[in-house]
């Protein structure tokens, strides 16, 4: 019988809420690991009435899953059963014996993003033409002063534009009987036009817009990496039938236990164990790992992963929906909507602000009205009226340098960047990057190049490497895999000549045959001497190091190998060495294998190093890391990167070879994959940081001085405008430093 606890959470209200709207289901038990969903009914119903709902609301919560929120409401009661989680009506025993459970389809993802996630765009065109009627108004009004018209319609224009958003937010807010900044600006604005500040109206509105633009921009992109991931996943698979013939089926319809069949270049279509043949695939996507991984009979594949030689035959172990791929996807989404967007700027100063100076320079109007007797609208040679004070006043209180001091800092930054091979979206990375204390690393593609290289040659007997070389190159020349371009790419720098090749055939799950001058040629793995005439011989052959791979050569009279060695790049080590002087901790985080990991860790100097890391065992290390109080960056390239990516308070891909999800997932991209470039972006965050202050510290100071000023003095609208744009002037050319400065 169902019990009340305390576990009930956010979501629960929405589902109860879908229980209210379906009298014929009593209860809903949903396990969001596994992406298992089912409806206790009394009786048989159609549940095709309720199904789409149940999907709706499920793809709706689905963020919500993972966290704590209030008690369920009056009427239902939760209970947890294992990992899944059951939320019914109150009822007593004897009701839910009578329960039939039907299990309903776990919803698809939705991958593209709605016209909603687009608004940035909205108000960057809006900004835009504000900014230029602003300009075009400026021009007018100097250079054409006999028609004074021409001006005053250019500032309108740029008032509508600039102020179009603010009204938009205003009147929805005005509905709700709530009023905040975007009141603020367009009561300012029309203040500022009253008393004849058109051009200050149109600047303070063109600011305004140009920042909404920006952090709206900052956080557009909310399922462009799923969509990246979902164009990568295999769409069709060759199914094996009874009779051992084939034929083509949607990955969709594919079912556990059934027998797929893939060939070399093709994507494996759902994870599964290998059942025939040997070959191995590309898993880099998945894991980071460079080197290509060996699948054998009983091996597992996975989902999205490349076959690269041999035909395998494999058997479906998990559902195309809950195979790895899939769970990288929803990781991403549950990382990223689980991490709290970045308020935009204006909104941080909440309706307190909008309160103050319109209640303020209400109250200074009656004040000079009606205590100190001065005309309420009517200016004189020697006197100004009332509302003109409280006009002034509200201009010298707007906030216009202050909502440009962020914002002009953060622009300077982001272009500076650009300049620089450092690619920021939106400003709260820059924020966000100062305050870090922890950097995570993907090994493969961030510390390493991610691309094998030829790291020496060996030769039984011995002096004749330069020919092992050169007989693996003739053999690799007809190859496209991985080894194969490293290999032609190092003789062909060598200067090796290749060979006249015949009879070229390739071994499936073992490598390469020819022959060179008549005579037969071998290329492939360790197995090629250890089944052959040479097994006994072969036994006492050394093994390759662990960080390295080998290819295996036999010709005529000479048996020889190829090393290869996933390379460190030459920037990595004095990154992380300068990183530790500015008192950040460097980590490794790595799919690959711990012996590799820790050799490169241990040549760089990393302060820890985790290897043998799923795309979850990555997350779970960085909310961990995250737990301890610190903030934490990641750096990574890879589609298994992108859910660790998501979980840090600041996610940095490498721009050239990055995945296209790590790429979206990204808040900052170092372009031409330069890691020095993470230690630049580091940087010039702490001085962003640094002037933005400065930028708070100017502008506030200001307001202060200038409200003071104006509320116990007649200030000249002239004076009060001077003060209030040159403090404008000033904090654009405090944040000027960092574009034009040296930050790195």
């Amino acid at each position: 019988m169902f019990a009340k606890t305390e576990t009930g959470t956010g979501w629960v209200e929405e589902l109860a809420r879908f229980l209210r709207e379906q009298p014929t289901v009593s209860a809903v038990r949903i396990d969001p690991a596994a992406q298992k969903i089912s409806v206790a009914t009394l009786g048989n119903v159609d549940v095709a009435g309720f199904e789409a709902k149940l999907a709706e609301t499920i793809s709706a919560i689905e963020a919500k899953l993972a966290t704590a929120g209030a008690l369920p409401p009056a009427g239902f009661l939760v209970r947890r059963e294992g990992a899944a989680t059951v939320v019914g009506r109150e009822s007593c025993v004897t009701a839910e014996k009578m329960w039939l459970w039907r299990e309903m389809k776990w919803p698809e993802i939705k991958a593209e993003p709605t016209p909603e996630d687009q608004e940035w765009r909205t108000l960057s065109i809006l900004a835009a033409v504000c900014g230029a009627a602003g300009i075009a108004g400026v021009v007018a009004t100097h250079f054409v002063p006999g028609l004074p018209w021409i001006g005053r319609l250019l500032f309108l224009l740029g008032a509508i534009t600039g102020g179009w958003d603010a009204a938009v937010d205003t009147w929805a807010n005005l509905k709700k009987r709530e009023i905040d900044i975007h009141f603020l600006m367009l009561a300012v604005a029309i203040g500022a036009i009253s008393i004849g500040a058109w051009g200050e109206a149109v600047m303070l509105l063109f600011l305004f817009s140009a920042s909404g633009a920006m952090e709206e921009y900052a956080l557009d992109r909310t399922q462009r990496e799923v969509s990246a991931l979902l164009k990568t996943s295999p769409k069709r698979a060759t199914l094996v039938l009874d009779d051992g013939s084939e034929r083509e089926v949607a990955v969709e319809t594919l079912q556990v236990g059934q027998r797929l069949r893939v060939k070399p270049g093709e994507a494996f279509a759902a994870d599964g164990v290998v059942l025939h043949g040997k070959s191995a695939s590309d898993e880099s996507a998945l894991t980071g790992e460079a080197t290509p991984v060996e699948k054998l009979i009983g091996d597992q594949v996975f989902s999205g992963t490349l076959n690269l030689w041999g035909v395998v035959e494999f058997s479906v172990a998990r559902l195309p929906s809950e195979s790895t791929l899939q769970k990288i996807i929803r990781l991403i989404q549950t990382a990223q909507k689980l991490k709290a967007p970045s308020e935009r700027f204006t909104d941080k100063f909440g309706t307190g602000y909008t309160y103050v100076v319109i209640g303020g320079s209400f109250a200074m109007f009656l004040l000079w009205w009606l205590g100190f007797h001065l005309p309420a609208f009517t200016n004189t040679p020697e006197t100004r009226s009332a509302f003109y004070r409280a006009m002034t006043l509200m201009v010298v209180a707007s906030p216009c340098a202050l909502v440009l001091s962020i914002p002009s800092a953060i622009l300077a930054a982001i272009a500076w960047g650009a300049r620089h091979g450092v690619l920021f979206r939106g400003g709260a990375a820059i924020e966000k990057l100062a305050d870090i204390t922890a950097v995570a690393l993907d090994k493969t593609g961030t510390l390493t190049t991610g691309e094998l290289a030829v790291v020496g040659c060996e030769s039984y007997p011995t002096g004749r490497e330069r020919e092992v070389l050169q007989l693996a190159y003739t053999l690799e020349a007809k190859s496209h895999h991985p080894i194969a371009r490293a290999i032609v790419r190092h003789a062909k720098v060598e200067g090796v000549v290749e060979l006249a090749l015949d009879d070229f055939q390739s071994l499936t799950g073992q490598g390469l045959r020819g022959k060179v001058g008549g005579a037969n040629l071998l290329l492939g793995r360790r197995e090629l001497l250890e089944s052959g005439p040479l097994a006994e011989w072969a036994k006492h052959l050394p093994p390759a190091s662990a960080e390295l791979s080998e290819v295996w050569v036999i010709g005529k009279d000479l048996v020889g190998r190829v090393l290869l060695k996933d390379q460190i790049r030459a920037e990595s080590r004095g990154v992380l060495a300068e990183l530790k002087k500015l008192g950040i901790r460097t980590i490794m985080l790595t799919g690959d294998r711990r012996h590799a990991a820790e050799a490169v860790a241990k040549e760089l100097g990393l302060d820890e190093v985790r290897a043998g890391l799923s795309p979850e065992g990555k997350v779970a290390a960085i909310q961990e890391i995250r737990a301890t109080g610190g903030k934490i960056a990641m750096v990574g390239d890879g589609v298994n990167d992108a859910p660790s990516l998501a979980a840090a308070d600041v996610s940095v891909a490498m721009g050239a070879r990055g995945s296209d999800a790590a790429l979206e997932q990204a808040e900052v991209i170092l372009m031409h994959d330069r890691i020095e470039n993470f230690l630049a972006a580091q940087r010039l965050s702490r001085r962003a940081r640094a002037i933005i202050r400065q930028n708070l510290t100017i502008s506030l100071g200001v307001v202060i001085v200038m409200v003071v000023t104006t509320a116990f003095g007649a200030v000249p609208l002239a004076v009060g405008v001077a003060a209030h744009e040159g403090s404008t002037l000033v904090v654009c050319l405090n944040s000027l430093r960092l574009l034009f400065g040296r930050n790195a």
